[in-house]
């Protein structure tokens, strides 16, 4: 079986990709679209093959990103419930017509993404992928109960990267996922999703890499 893995390089695809070679007994391709992460993608391939990928591709849409996407979504004046900007979202369908694309030429029998089974990602994916490639099986591993089972948290898969030796930004201080492209930077999961949790508290000055913390602007 061969896969190709939508991949960020991030703590739940890291994850994933060792665990899909392991689970699938499955040959795994890396793929990562460059939609302005910036340093992100410095040592992403290395990375990646050292995790278990047998190829790592990492395909240039910044250009197709801005122009038949972003620009397209500010005309529209495009908001998520009236308050939203769609900055995570509105990258999916062009990183999953890239993932299909790869697909096509490695001739692989699926796809998978690292889209929890909670959100709207898995949709965005799924659905773009069911349109171009409805032929491709779509593994999502967070829908997985035996995934879930081994990985019922975060710390869970911080000592299962330890354990394989697979290098993460991710660790017990700083347990959250971010997403960045052209367009802006998010943040989720961990302990951002403690009410009470102070994101812009001085230990947290990492989370900014776009702006800085409020109290900070001059």
């Amino acid at each position: 079986m061969k896969i190709v893995l939508a991949y960020s390089g991030g703590l739940d695809t890291s994850v994933i990709l060792s665990w899909l070679k392991e689970h699938y007994n499955a040959e795994v391709i890396a793929f990562c679209a460059n939609i302005g992460q910036g340093e992100e993608l410095e040592g992403l391939e290395e990375k990646a093959l050292r995790t278990g990928a047998s190829k790592c591709y990492i395909v240039d849409l910044q250009e197709e990103f801005a122009r038949d996407f972003i620009f397209p979504m500010i005309q529209a004046g495009a908001v998520y419930e009236g308050q939203y900007y769609l900055g995570t979202s509105i990258a999916r369908p062009l990183i999953a017509k890239a993932l299909v694309e790869i697909a096509r030429r490695e001739k692989a029998n699926a796809v998978a993404h690292g889209a929890t089974g909670k959100g709207n990602d898995q949709v965005r994916f799924e659905l773009s992928v069911a349109a171009l490639a409805p032929d491709l099986k779509v593994i999502a591993p967070w829908r997985d109960p035996e995934f879930r089972k081994m990985f019922p948290g975060r710390s869970e898969m911080i000592a299962y990267c330890q354990k394989k030796n697979i290098p993460v930004q991710a660790t017990a201080k700083k347990p959250y996922s971010m997403d960045r492209n052209l367009l802006h930077i998010s943040y989720e999961a961990g302990v951002l999703e403690d009410p009470w949790f102070d994101a812009f508290s001085p230990e947290n000055k990492d989370m900014f890499k776009l702006t800085v913390r409020p109290r900070r602007c001059t």
